[in-house]
């Protein structure tokens, strides 16, 4: 490599022709170009003997967000090559057309060593390149349970470098099955594991047992730089040491099919161990991993995949360069604890009273422990216990939000009943005095019945199979508890409270009750606001429902099932996208798929498949095979891809893709299918179920059309031509059947002519070019015809805000929207609901917190706000700008932090005039949409139009596109 292309390397391409010539001068003397160019790196200026000072100019742009695989600063990651990403920021937020040119990666053991601008793990050099999403780390393997520090600057469009961003770091887990030297744990040996769950019908056993809890005492003699625990526990565990809780998130780990894969937790305690003694302590609870029958308690399904179990592996690395592990094995000890009931779905009872003072801090005597046994994992293998433990991150359960009640009642005399206001996904959290012995029940529900009680009919329970939290106080003044390894959908709590037994006098007194609203701690990336009090109002409703079933999987409801339904993994993609950045939790929804599927490519609508709904001769029911949820393992991975190009998600899965589509293949008849649950909760005459006013071959057909299609444009992302071409000439003759069999040409619609029916051939371009417009008439036509009211359901209803959204008919989605009659938002909201219901009509033989039915998130943002964002299409067009000025709306705005950066989308209309204001990140462009009469205000010019990037743009109903670069831009026009 010659001199110029050295320098131009390491980033000092404006300093060039000074530093060629210095170069040159000393090339015969012991001077290396890389000590050189170090010189001049802290330095604002090159000076040569006899040169002129050569100013360096400030960058435009700056590195921002430093992100590695979408983590912020990530501890106990197990990629081996992660991605790194970051966002730009412009140093004037008034500039335009910003864009990066070049980055440098600068990858360091040591916070010291990066400080200096010397990298010994990976140097990426300069590399001329426009991508800040996802650049492949290249450097020399990693090693596992190390720290690395990392920052970057970049290059703007006239070539201009920025200062070095903040430094960034990640430590990374155990890479290897090798690394693990602890061993399972448990009080006991597995002594009856079932290999299938069975559906519960009302069977229970009546007996309970204790759940374990372990503690280990060791030692530390010597100043401590760095300390590292790995740690699992079954079904799911509370880390303690020294006395304190350092789980500070909730019902660990993350939910999976236990048999192949097991998460773990990384935490650093280096702040937190102290010279001389120390003592781990874990709680266990059962989480979905152990699912008991019981008297008296509600359960979905009865299943285990063994006995409570435990591993953790700590390492210490001392200040003098020594290291040391702490693993567990016999040597650990293990008793019975205070939960002495656990089940995810019956709930939780904590006797106070049979937690030891000071189990988990050094010191503690251990009387009645006995030692701990090593077991096999889940997957039965005892010498390889690190084969199916991964430490793949997953969005953190926690604690978010606090609800206090609105208002207590008192239906019965002795029983409470506490309002809270808002129904959520959570536990309540007591405060209470009382004797020892003394008890509180703590009963949640969404609804109360006729008398004033709490009620969990609508969730499958009953006064005598109910879902239940219990605390039994220790009678030591002021007690705090609440649940650590249940939790339920509510807005009530009924208390009950009673002495304790003959030898337990008084009642205990709650002196405090609040609801903790537990959820996926995502980040939230959206911003939406109206002034229609009502769109706002079905904003929240739909959010807050989102978020309660954001809970390790996208769960249906928090109360009756608390699976992994994945119909609306892709159907409510985006409105869960639009909000929040949950790549993380969608890899993981993947990843579940893939370990659900069978060989024949069969994809369950569930996953993790924690129980297969089957008949009584084991042949699979449409609840467990329906093309519309089992296409989540092509479609939800593309949804992904669209909001976070996320290329590694498609090449992980294609083969699991493409086994699926397969076997839709082999299902299919004439190209078609004919089978599932169809358009389920749809508008019909009966009670809500399967499909009613649709065909079910229409919906799995137009499923297996999309299918297809996806399909294609994945092959042809992956490279995959012969797969792509097999595809799509697939999906025309599945797009031919699909017309001959259900289009009536005479009447122009599609099937029985339902809102779905036609819907979803127009969203997914089943319908003939010069009959689309005619099957959109129709399509309205339904609508008004049940005055401005929903029928479709599940599946439709999402295909008919597209069709809508896509075919210039928002006017319409705001009429619907606006109804406060059955079957709408608006009468969720009138009756009181404050999470998006199961049913239109917010039946309460239904769940009260579905989030199923929420694609007008999606209008929202896409279609009122306008920010349309997609990935997967050409650069020009994956931000596209295009509001939905409809109806008497005052003005509409949303803000949408993109991997690109922050898009921001605002209009109002102010004394009969429009206004529009318009964002687009720095390194990003954008196509608007605007109406022929809107202009740009003063300062907001277009650049001249290039003709060759906007020909292929045209508009519609009298907007005009243009092509954008980064910059804030406004426009005013009269109506």
């Amino acid at each position: 490599m010659n001199i110029e292309e050295n320098l131009a390397r390491y980033g000092f391409e404006l300093l060039l022709p000074r530093l060629v010539v210095i170069c040159k001068r000393i090339r015969s003397r012991p001077f290396s170009i890389a000590m050189l160019v170090l010189g001049f790196a802290f330095s604002p200026v090159a000076v040569a003997a006899g040169e002129p000072q050569v100013a360096v100019t400030a960058s435009s742009i700056a590195p921002q967000h430093l992100r590695l695989e979408s983590l912020d600063s990530p501890i106990g990651l197990d990629a081996l090559t992660p991605r790194f990403s970051w966002t730009l920021e412009a140093a004037n937020p008034a500039a335009r057309d910003l864009s990066q040119s070049a980055y440098r990666i600068l990858v360091a053991s040591s916070k010291s060593m990066l400080a200096r601008d010397e990298a010994d793990v990976w140097d990426s050099g300069r590399v001329a390149s426009s991508n800040f999403i996802e650049v492949h780390y290249a450097g020399s393997a990693l090693k596992s349970h190390t720290t690395y520090c990392w920052k970057l600057r970049v290059w703007d469009q006239a070539g201009k470098g920025s200062a070095w961003s903040e430094p960034a770091s990640w430590t990374t887990a155990l890479l290897h099955p090798s690394d693990w030297s602890a061993k399972w744990i448990a009080a006991g040996p597995n002594q009856y594991i079932q290999a299938e769950a069975l559906e519960h019908h009302g069977k229970n056993t009546d007996s309970t047992q204790a759940l374990p809890i372990f503690r280990h005492e060791f030692r530390v003699d010597k100043p401590v730089k760095k300390a590292i625990v790995y740690v699992s526990g079954l079904g799911q565990y509370e880390l303690h040491l020294n006395g304190r809780n350092v789980t500070d998130t909730e019902l660990n780990p993350g939910w999976t099919n236990y048999r192949k894969t097991v998460l773990y937790n990384t935490y650093d305690l280096t702040s937190l161990l102290r010279q001389g003694r120390n003592s781990f302590g874990v709680m266990i609870g059962r989480g979905m991993y152990d699912v008991p029958e019981t008297k008296g308690r509600y359960t979905k399904f009865i299943g285990t995949f063994g006995e409570p179990k435990l591993i953790l592996q700590m390492h210490v690395l001392y200040t003098d360069g020594s290291e040391a592990i702490v693993a567990s094995d016999r040597s650990w000890k293990i008793t019975s604890g205070p939960v002495t009931f656990s089940s995810i779905y019956g709930g939780e009872d904590y006797d106070a009273r049979k937690i030891p003072p000071g189990w988990d801090s050094p010191g503690f005597k251990e009387s009645g422990w006995t030692a701990a046994i090593e077991v096999a994992g889940p997957n039965g293998d005892l010498a390889n216990p690190g084969r199916a433990l991964s430490g793949r991150i997953i969005p953190s359960i926690k604690v978010v939000q606090s609800f206090n009640p609105t208002k207590v009642t008192e239906p019965r005399p002795g029983i409470q009943v506490y309002d809270l206001g808002q129904n959520f996904s959570g536990w309540p959290a007591i405060t209470v005095r009382g004797k020892p012995g003394s008890i509180v029940k703590l009963i949640p529900g969404e609804l109360l019945d006729g008398h004033g009680m709490v009620t969990q009919a609508n969730a499958g329970a009953d006064p005598a199979a109910r879902v239940l939290f219990s605390y039994t106080l220790k009678g030591s003044g002021i007690e705090k508890w609440h649940p650590r390894f249940s939790y339920y959908g509510f807005r009530y709590v009924q208390v009950e409270t009673t002495s304790g037994g003959p030898t337990s006098r008084g009642k205990p007194v709650l002196l405090s009750l609040e609801g903790k609203f537990v959820h996926d701690a995502v980040h939230v990336n959206g911003n939406f606001s109206s002034t229609v009090a009502l769109f706002d109002q079905i904003h929240n409703l739909i959010d807050m429902a989102i978020l309660s079933n954001m809970v390790s999987v996208l769960t249906d409801c928090p109360t009756r099932e608390k699976l992994g339904w994945l119909e609306q993994t892709y159907l409510a993609g985006a409105s869960i996208m639009y909000n929040y950045g949950v790549l993380k939790l969608y890899e993981k929804v993947a990843d579940d798929m893939a370990e659900a599927q069978l060989p024949n490519g069969f994809v369950p609508a569930i996953s993790p498949e924690y129980v297969a709904f089957v008949d009584s001769k084991g042949m699979n029911t449409n609840f467990r095979d329906s093309p519309e949820w089992g296409s989540a393992i092509i479609l939800s991975p593309w949804t992904a891809y669209q909001f976070y190009a996320d290329k590694d998600i498609l090449a992980k899965h294609y083969d699991d893709m493409r086994r699926y589509a397969q076997y839709l293949h082999d299902k299919s008849q004439g190209n078609m299918l004919h089978y599932g649950l169809g358009d389920w909760y749809d508008i019909g005459p009966r009670f809500p179920g399967e499909s009613q006013l649709t065909s079910k071959g229409l919906t799995a057909t137009a499923i297996y059309f999309q299918d297809l299609t996806i399909l294609a444009r994945i092959a042809r992302l992956l490279g995959r031509e012969a797969d792509a071409v097999k595809d799509t000439a697939e999906a025309q003759l599945v797009k031919e059947a699909f017309n001959r069999n259900l289009f009536h040409p005479e009447t122009n619609e599609y099937d029985r002519g339902s809102q779905t029916a036609n819907a979803m051939s127009l969203a997914l371009g089943l319908v003939p070019e010069d009959r689309r417009q005619a099957v959109l008439d129709n399509l309205v036509k339904d609508i008004r015809k049940n005055n401005n009211h929903v029928t479709a359901g599940d599946i439709g209803f999402h295909y008919v805000v597209l069709a809508l959204t896509d075919g210039s008919r928002s006017d319409v989605l705001y009429d619907m929207l606006l109804r406060t009659d059955p079957p709408s938002y608006g009468y969720q909201l009138a009756k009181g609901a404050t999470t998006l219901t199961e049913a239109w009509d917010t039946n309460h033989s239904s769940s009260q917190n579905h989030f199923m039915l929420g694609h007008a998130e999606e209008w929202f943002y896409r279609g009122l706000a306008g920010i349309d964002f997609d990935m997967s299409r050409p650069s020009l067009e994956q931000i596209t700008i295009h509001p939905a000025m409809v109806g008497d709306i005052q003005s509409a705005s949303a803000s949408f932090q993109s991997i690109l950066g922050t898009i921001k989308s605002s209009w109002k209309r102010i004394n009969g005039k429009w206004s529009l204001s318009v964002s687009i990140p720095p390194g990003a462009t954008a196509t608007i949409y605007l109406p022929s009469d809107l202009q740009p205000v003063s300062g907001s010019e277009f650049p001249p139009n290039d003709a060759e990037a906007t020909k292929a743009l045209t508009g519609n109903n009298g907007t005009k596109p243009k092509h954008i670069g980064s910059g804030q831009y406004h426009f005013g026009a009269n109506p």
